[in-house]
């Protein structure tokens, strides 16, 4: 810095020791073990009841962005009315309720019912007191084998080492890349394969009808 005139002397100050105030993130491959275990555990430790609530299908507001599709806070009463489910219960089954929301077209209410009632076709409702089967709880038959499922569920989490490939979610076992049958592909190499076949249609023709002048020049 250059000194000019009969100011006063600058006085910078440079040496902040800065190591001390620095903030690192050398723990997020631990933190992120420690997330996938507690997400296991909890899977678990409520299984075979679902580890989210049950939401419904919205559209993002605003002319901008009301083409996406996203997960909305909880259903309306109008759509648990429509598909026969009182409102006071649907907290108590996994179903997330949301007061506020209005449904203002036909077609998301159909959607949203849908949902439910498919919702509600697979659901299997375990008797407060064992035993003691009431007027919306499931056939002794169904609970049994879910809590057979269940069981099986706690051992496979509680085998499974935190760095494998394999996970527990809503009652059910996540398959690692790795583990997936031969031929079965992701979503994404598909959507590229297909792009690709798409772009080279005219190119493979060509190729083709070129391979087959050849041959028959060939025979001549």
């Amino acid at each position: 810095m250059a000194i000019k005139h009969n100011q006063q002397l600058p006085n910078n100050h440079f040496r902040k020791d800065w190591q001390r105030r620095v903030r690192v993130h050398f723990d997020q491959p631990g933190r992120k073990s420690r997330r996938r275990a507690a997400r296991l555990s909890k899977a678990a430790a409520v299984a075979p009841r679902p580890v989210d609530k049950l939401r419904p299908v919205v559209r993002c507001p605003t002319i901008k962005y009301n083409r996406r599709a996203r997960a909305g806070r909880g259903f309306t009463l109008v759509e648990l009315k429509e598909a026969g489910i009182p409102r006071k219960l649907a907290p108590t089954i996994g179903i997330a309720v949301d007061y506020r929301r209005q449904t203002t077209s036909q077609e998301s209410l159909a959607t949203n019912v849908a949902r439910l009632q498919a919702y509600k076709a697979r659901l299997i409702l375990f008797p407060r007191k064992s035993g003691q089967h009431k007027k919306l709880d499931s056939s002794a038959e169904d609970v049994k084998s879910v809590e057979d499922e269940s069981k099986t569920i706690k051992k496979i989490a509680a085998s499974i080492p935190i760095d494998s490939g394999v996970g527990v979610k809503h009652g059910v076992s996540e398959i690692s890349k790795g583990d997936l049958p031969k031929g079965e592909e992701n979503a994404f190499r598909k959507l590229r394969l297909a792009r690709s076949d798409a772009r080279l249609v005219g190119v493979r023709e060509k190729r083709a009808k070129a391979k087959a002048d050849a041959e028959d020049a060939k025979k001549k």
